[in-house]
Formats: structure tokens, sequence, C-alpha cells
């Protein structure tokens, strides 16, 4: 069984990354590897009914892919950030291409945030990162929506765990799509019963 949650073991040894929100009583509700056409705009519905602002890390050839989505997120008011220009492993790439990537993505956009696929990156990029003005952030809780061995009852078994302060990370691709479409609805009314507010990470 995948871990939901990150060990806070892991959150102190990278502490040069943000892994929580810092504001009493909210979660974050993040999604990677958009915008893509079916589940991005299904999403922003979603998000304007239970009326959430969310943050968005966004590959650099999925805004050049759909540049009128993307400024659909923002004018929907919400946050953007970088998740490099083509889902680089950073530790399956040299730092200059990894680097590269993320600055090829920030023409594109505007943002300080950053966080890197697949959650890896080196000590050496990880501080090239940051030296850039960036911001690294990272998750608590993990839906695992892109693990095709899941399913829906798990992550809403899971959900039951989600607490203050817990950066939530969701997935906008078409691997994803069917459970984070399942699921996100369920999690969104679990967290509201705890009486938590949804807020963007900044």
């Amino acid at each position: 069984m995948p871990l939901f949650r990150v060990p806070y073991i892991v959150q102190s040894i990278y502490r040069n990354r943000q892994w929580r929100g810092n504001k009493k009583g909210c979660v974050y509700l993040t999604f990677d590897d958009g915008p893509e056409e079916k589940t991005t705009l299904w999403l922003l519905e979603l998000l304007k009914k239970e009326d959430i602002k969310a943050t968005f890390f966004c590959l650099g050839k999925q805004i050049e892919s759909c540049p009128e989505l993307f400024q659909e997120i923002l004018n929907n008011g919400h946050t953007v950030g970088n998740h490099t220009y083509n889902h680089e492993k950073g530790s399956h790439t040299s730092c200059k291409k990894y680097l590269n990537s993320i600055k090829k993505t920030d023409v594109l956009m505007n943002s300080t945030l950053f966080r890197p696929p697949y959650g890896r990156l080196t000590r050496e990029q990880g501080r090239k990162v940051n030296m850039m003005g960036k911001k690294i952030i990272m998750w608590t809780w993990n839906a695992h929506d892109y693990d095709q061995n899941m399913n829906e009852e798990t992550i809403i078994k899971k959900a039951a765990s989600i607490k203050d302060g817990d950066i939530l990370l969701f997935h906008t691709n078409l691997k994803s799509s069917k459970l984070m479409m399942a699921c996100l609805p369920k999690v969104i009314s679990i967290v509201k019963e705890k009486k938590l507010i949804f807020k963007t990470v900044a």
C-alpha cells in the first residue's frame, strides 16, 4: 500500500522545501501536470461550484498546447506554479538541463512557486532552484490518483487523515483523470466537514 502521508522524518531532512501551509485551519489543493483540456475544464467548473481556489503546477509544454486553458485558470483566480517544461525527473537529468527546463517554463508564466516532478530533485538542483528565487512546494497528502492499482474506496478512506496545514496532491493528466474526477468531490466534502478552509499556496 503506497503512503498517502509523507512521513515527518522525510520532511525534516529536506528543510529547503515547503511541505505544509502556514495558515491555521486551512488546507491547500494542488494539481500537477496540466493544463489538459478534459480534466482541467471539468476541474475548473467543480472548483467554481465549490467556491475553492487551488494551485496548479503546470508543465511548459502543456501551457503551449493549451494557452487559452492556462489563461482560464488565471482568470478564475487560481494560483499557478512551475512544474518544468517536459516533466523531467531531477535524479535522471543534469542540473543544467533541469534548470533550463524551469527557465523555459518561466517564459510562459510569472510565478515563484516550483514543484519538482515526482517530488525528486538532487540537492544541487534544489540549491540552484532556491537561488532562482523559487519556493520548492511539496505535499503532505498524496491522492495517488495516477496509480492504476489504486481505487476510489481507498482514496476516500485515506482522506479521513487530512488535517490542518496539509498540502493535497492531485493530477490533471489523462492517466489520472478517472480516479481524480471520481474522488475529488468526495475529498472536498470530507475536508469541509472538518471545518477546514481551502487556500492557495503562497
